[in-house]
């Protein structure tokens, strides 16, 4: 069953600081040594819940802008990566190498409110596109999960008054959600130890 929009509302309530500025991705198979290898990263000391990683981003940027905090653990088949306040998961230019031989699905948004979301798999950009603006899609693939974007709730233009609720931001968790397979939870962010690294932001 797709999850949906329904699903994940609660995020935006329950981590507001984190809501604000964030990046959220999965990869298949890559234990996070790998990821951070593959980014080129260095170690960090591990962190519990999402509130002492984006203590620690948000300290890590006033001490040098030119690096950002990551923090994974693994997720069933999975590794979930958290950037606060960061981007490197859908910045092509650094998500499609590191995709070669696994799938990375991941989506952003910032404090202006701008957002993406990105499906790579082998190196190939299979479906990119702004989660606010869901009818205009790039990549090999833009179609192939159309229908289940529909039912997870996306405001595509046809569908949409101009009084509808912006959940852009919950329906790139559900459409996550329906391409991995994982489901992300309030106790997921609560409690879980990450493994952390920094990786220089281009």
């Amino acid at each position: 069953m797709t999850a949906t929009t329904a699903d994940y509302t609660w995020f935006e309530e329950g981590f507001p600081e984190l809501a604000q500025a964030y990046c959220f991705t999965l990869v298949r198979g890559l234990a996070p040594a790998e990821i951070l290898r593959r980014l080129q990263g260095r170690e960090e000391p591990a962190l519990t819940g999402v509130e002492e990683i984006v203590e620690a981003a948000f300290a890590r940027l006033e001490l040098d802008r030119a690096r950002q905090l990551i923090a994974m653990t693994p997720v069933g088949d999975w590794t979930l990566m958290i950037e606060p306040n960061g981007y490197l998961g859908v910045d092509e230019g650094t998500a499609l190498p590191a995709s070669v031989g696994t799938s990375w699905v991941s989506h952003f948004v910032n404090i202006n409110g701008v957002d993406s979301f990105l499906w790579a798999e082998n190196g190939t950009k299979r479906l990119a596109f702004e989660p606010g603006l869901p009818d205009h899609r790039w990549g090999t693939t833009p179609d192939e999960h159309l229908e289940a974007m529909h039912r997870i709730g996306f405001q595509f233009w046809a569908e949409t008054s101009d009084t509808a609720e912006n959940l852009s931001e919950p329906a790139a968790f559900a459409l996550a959600e329906h391409l991995t397979g994982v489901r992300i939870t309030p106790e997921l962010l609560h409690a879980t130890t990450f493994t952390c690294g920094s990786a220089t932001i281009g």
